[in-house]
């Protein structure tokens, strides 16, 4: 059995688990904790930092964007990327931008601070880098309007890693109850659809120790 090393409520890991299951594909789910260093992790990936993939033959794939091609290439059907050149730059670009963009401009702040600065690390979070995310968010959840009003999903007509990456972060921001969902109807509406997905309950019932989630976090019609 394939094994995944993740910590809770961590975007890249959240994506690797939507792959894996949009896949089909069975996995045991194993929490670790990064901070700690341990040796065994280690001596998987120096790096030491999660998601981090291990096959069933012992194969070491670390990384969500290497775990998310790797799957892409070992495990065709469904595609997840797209079968033409421009879909494939289209479903990368995007990938890259929710993964890299949205992550440093938004969940780096709220996650970052909320989370596992005050869970983790144990810090009190900084009120201004909050801030900073809770406006960055308003302008990316008007660039996933722009693109489902054109599109039915946010590369093209089919759904892809596009998607999973800017749920998986999404979802984290919303389990916080920080997504102005009310402003930004045609984004809420595309993240119904990602929510109303077999692949979408595991994530709708994680529930992290001291940090509920809102009432409508698990709410399909919310």
């Amino acid at each position: 059995m394939r094994t995944l090393y993740h910590l809770w409520l961590t975007p890249s890991c959240r994506a690797v688990r939507l792959a894996l299951i949009e896949k089909g594909l069975e996995y045991d789910l194993v929490v670790e904790k990064s901070w700690e260093r341990r040796e065994e992790f280690l001596a998987l990936d120096p790096a030491g930092e999660v998601p981090l993939l291990e096959e069933a033959d012992g194969a070491i794939i670390a990384g969500a964007n290497a775990i998310l091609e790797y799957l892409e290439d070992v495990y065709k059907a469904p595609p997840l990327i797209g079968s033409a050149p421009l879909v494939r730059a289209e479903v990368r670009r995007l990938t890259y931008w929710f993964g890299d963009k949205f992550g440093r401009e938004v969940s780096n702040h709220i996650h970052g601070e909320k989370f596992v600065k005050r869970f983790l690390i144990k810090g009190e979070p900084d009120s201004q880098a909050v801030r900073a995310g809770l406006a960055n968010i308003r302008i990316h959840l008007e660039y996933i309007s722009f693109l489902t009003e054109r599109r039915n999903w946010l590369a093209g007509d089919e759904f892809s890693l596009a998607d999973i990456m800017a749920g998986a972060h999404l979802s984290v921001i919303d389990y916080m109850g920080d997504v102005p969902w009310s402003r930004h109807e045609a984004a809420k509406e595309w993240y119904a659809s990602i929510k109303s997905r077999p692949s979408f309950r595991p994530l709708l019932e994680d529930y992290i120790p001291g940090l509920a989630p809102p009432k409508h976090y698990a709410d399909l019609d919310f």
